[in-house]
C-alpha cells in the first residue's frame, strides 16, 4: 500500500511538472514573439515565467526526493558497514523531513498566511502572492512523505 500511494503521488507530480514546463515554454516563446515580432513586449510574461520557474524548482525537488535521485555523496555510505549505513540513511532522511517540516511547511504556511493577510499582489498579474507561495508548504509535505517512506522501506529492505 505504501508503494502504491508513493507511485500515485509521483505520477501526479510528473504530470504537473510536464504541464508547468510546457506552460513556461509557451510563456517564454510568447514573450520573445511579442517583443521581436510584434514590437510590443507582453507585460505579464516575465513575471509568469518567474513564478513557473519557482514552481518547477520546488515540485521538481519533491519529485527528485520521491525518486531518490537528489544530489548526494556516496563516499561515506560506501565506506560503512551494513548496520551503520542503515543508521546513516535513517538519520539523513529524518533530517530532510525535519528541514522540510520546519522551513517549508511551518515557515511556508506562515509566509502564505502573511501574504494573504497583507493582501500582497504580484505587480503584473495582480494575483495574490499567497497562491504563488502556497507551493512551498505543499512541496514540503511531499518531501516529508517521501523521506519517511524512504526511511521505512529502507528499513524493510535491510532487516
Amino acid at each position: 500500500m505504501l508503494n502504491s500511494l508513493k507511485n500515485k503521488l509521483l505520477k501526479i507530480l510528473e504530470y504537473l511538472l510536464v504541464g508547468l514546463v510546457a506552460l513556461m515554454t509557451i510563456d517564454v516563446i510568447w514573450q520573445v514573439a511579442s517583443r521581436y515580432l510584434l514590437g510590443s513586449p507582453s507585460n505579464f510574461t516575465d513575471e509568469l515565467a518567474g513564478f513557473l520557474l519557482i514552481w518547477v524548482g520546488l515540485f521538481g525537488a519533491a519529485y527528485a526526493t520521491g525518486k531518490d535521485v537528489h544530489v548526494s555523496l556516496d563516499i561515506l555510505p560506501a565506506s560503512l558497514g551494513r548496520r551503520k549505513r542503515f543508521y546513516l540513511h535513517i538519520v539523513a532522511q529524518m533530517m530532510v523531513a525535519l528541514f522540510a517540516l520546519s522551513v517549508m511547511v511551518i515557515g511556508g504556511i506562515h509566509l502564505v498566511y502573511l501574504t494573504f493577510l497583507l493582501e500582497q499582489k504580484s505587480a503584473s498579474l495582480q494575483i495574490p502572492l499567497g497562491y504563488v507561495y502556497a507551493s512551498i508548504p505543499i512541496c514540503g509535505l511531499f518531501i516529508i512523505y517521501f523521506s519517511v517512506h524512504s526511511a521505512i522501506t529502507y528499513k524493510m529492505e535491510v532487516s
